[in-house]
């Protein structure tokens, strides 16, 4: 697969054991932290925190990414074999996460599975949880049922200008729409175990942005129609502008009326899920990218 690569939908074909895919990847996975991670919605991070792997670079790009510094071509990452990622995974799980958190891995589905594969023939029993941008191939989930407990997708825009202009993805609702379907056909309706922990299920994330309110309530009614209460919705406000001189218009977080108003909305279509507290509105909730937690996977 390394060698034509197709795994996202750019499908740029790069021959990724000689050189690195528009996403910035070799055939070397790289991340760039492990840590149990308590900023999830509530039923993913529990008590105790979910087990959280963030990879280093991403297919998507969006202009407005906090993650950036580990998201772009030349961003930072630890390189890890396939048999050190599942030792992170075990030690995860022995500080006492509720489940592993795979943060933007499309672009390593198939050592992941390799890494998950092992760490299961050694004890690892938790959930698996798979974070992503929405901007993702059905044929590469399908790669990933049987292995993936949670889906936690993006949609990200309705409009494909705005998808275009702040992702490079005009086709992005069309992507998203049919990989969010393919999530829901392997995860069914959401299941919780008897502390209300998720075990299986998918919530579908949307960050508002400044300015598109309108896309927000399109995005929301979309939703509604389409997956109705199937899945968990979860309406995120947490927007932190950083080095956007270039996007003036993006320049500013949500505004209390705009939020308020989308939640609203959210509830007048019945939709199920969570909200987010101003709180969440700060840089001190992007994690440091220096990583954390992976030194100890060495075996």
């Amino acid at each position: 697969m390394l060698k034509n690569c197709k795994l996202c939908p750019r499908a740029c074909g790069a021959d990724r054991t000689r050189t690195r895919g528009l996403c910035g990847a070799n055939d070397q996975i790289e991340a760039a932290r492990a840590s149990l991670h308590l900023w999830e919605e509530p039923p993913i991070s529990g008590e105790h925190g979910s087990g959280t792997v963030f990879f280093s670079h991403c297919s998507l790009g969006c202009v407005f990414c906090q993650n950036r510094g580990i998201s772009r071509r030349d961003g930072f990452g630890k390189p890890l074999s396939s048999e050190e990622l599942a030792q992170t995974f075990l030690s995860l799980a022995q500080q006492g996460a509720h489940n592993i958190n795979l943060v933007t891995g499309v672009h390593y589905v198939p050592q992941i599975i390799q890494a998950l594969s092992l760490a299961r023939s050694r004890g690892l029993h938790l959930p698996v949880v798979y974070n992503s941008s929405g901007y993702e191939c059905s044929e590469t989930l399908r790669l990933l049922e049987g292995y993936v407990d949670i889906y936690l997708p993006d949609y990200k825009y309705y409009s494909s200008y705005y998808a275009s202009r702040y992702s490079h993805a005009e086709d992005y609702r069309e992507i998203a729409v049919a990989a969010i379907t393919e999530m829901l056909r392997q995860t069914g309706a959401p299941q919780f175990d008897d502390n209300g922990l998720l075990i299986r299920g998918t919530i579908i994330r949307h960050l508002m942005l400044p300015g598109l309110s309108n896309d927000t309530a399109q995005v929301l009614r979309d939703i509604a129609t389409r997956f109705g209460d199937t899945a968990l919705v979860s309406l995120m406000r947490q927007y932190t502008p950083f080095d956007m001189q270039d996007w003036p218009e993006l320049n500013r977080t949500i505004t209390d009326s705009e939020y308020a108003d989308a939640c609203e909305l959210f509830r007048s279509l019945g939709l199920g899920g969570f909200f987010q507290h101003s709180e969440s509105i700060s840089k001190s909730f992007i994690p440091a990218f220096d990583g954390f937690g992976l030194e100890d996977c060495k075996s």
